[in-house]
């Protein structure tokens, strides 16, 4: 994807997952992307959301980008200091509407991985594995996940280990299992587009292409064949303002959207 722009691909990723966000609704965030993203939308588009931390963070307002979601800035103003039991527990409940997390490899029902590439007892690459992530997807309402870099070690037909579930093989599947009922994977955002998952399928649909991405380049970057409708939109394009408070507010060392 060439296209010449005053943002760079992680900002535009961020803004694209800040706007799925609605006011007034509960986010359980990951590291990295997921948090620059949910505290771009508390600043934005959504002043009212509340933010969960798997440590054990409820409803803070972060003053500037945590190292992990166990750093103290996660804590900030919130409306309780609980535990991982509490939050795991919240979201058990029902009470979280969306999950947001990263992914290395995802299959077209949005199982993603996080654990190994490879076999699993002698990987080419071990991951850092789950943490609080297969909550996250198994409980929260609506998944959204980020994957940077869409190719065809990303976009696989089967992942190497389900970390974390989709839609597992197809409709119906995750209410066999025992997960929440309505839930599941809700938006894909890549270097190259945005996604759903049809209805009737759970397969993952092309919503969007990113500016400079074509239906050629989606195509090219799945080992899967993606579903493209016949309207496809264009992504979000981040404002001046928009990246003036991820440059100067949210992430001014440059950790997670870089340079």
């Amino acid at each position: 994807m060439a296209v010449e722009s005053n943002y760079n691909l992680r900002e535009l990723l961020a803004c694209n997952g800040a706007r799925m966000l609605k006011d007034k609704s509960s986010v359980f965030v990951g590291t990295g992307l997921p948090m620059v993203s949910t505290m771009l939308a508390q600043k934005t588009n959504a002043p009212n959301i509340f933010i969960v931390f798997e440590a054990g963070s409820l409803g803070p307002i972060i003053p500037e980008l945590p190292i992990s979601v166990a750093d103290s800035r996660t804590f900030y103003k919130g409306i309780a200091a609980t535990s991982m039991h509490d939050v795991m527990s919240l979201a058990q409940a029902g009470y979280v509407d969306y999950g947001f997390l990263g992914a290395a490899q995802m299959d077209m029902y949005g199982n993603i991985n996080t654990t190994v590439i490879g076999d699993h007892d002698t990987p080419k690459v071990r991951l850092p594995g789950s943490g609080g992530a297969n909550d996250v997807a198994s409980f929260s309402q609506r998944l959204i996940i980020i994957i940077a870099n869409q190719s065809k070690r990303t976009f696989v037909n089967k992942v190497d280990f389900i970390t974390s579930p989709g839609y597992l093989d197809g409709p119906g599947a995750r209410e066999k299992a025992g997960l929440a009922r309505g839930s599941g994977p809700y938006r894909v955002i890549t270097g190259l587009a945005i996604y759903g998952f049809d209805e009737e399928t759970k397969r993952l649909k092309l919503i969007s292409l990113h500016p400079g991405a074509s239906l050629e380049d989606i195509r090219e970057n799945s080992q899967f064949e993606i579903i493209i409708p016949d309207k496809v939109e264009t992504s979000y394009v981040p404002t001046e303002e928009d990246l003036r408070i991820l440059r100067q507010e949210v992430d001014p060392a440059r950790m997670v959207i870089g340079k």
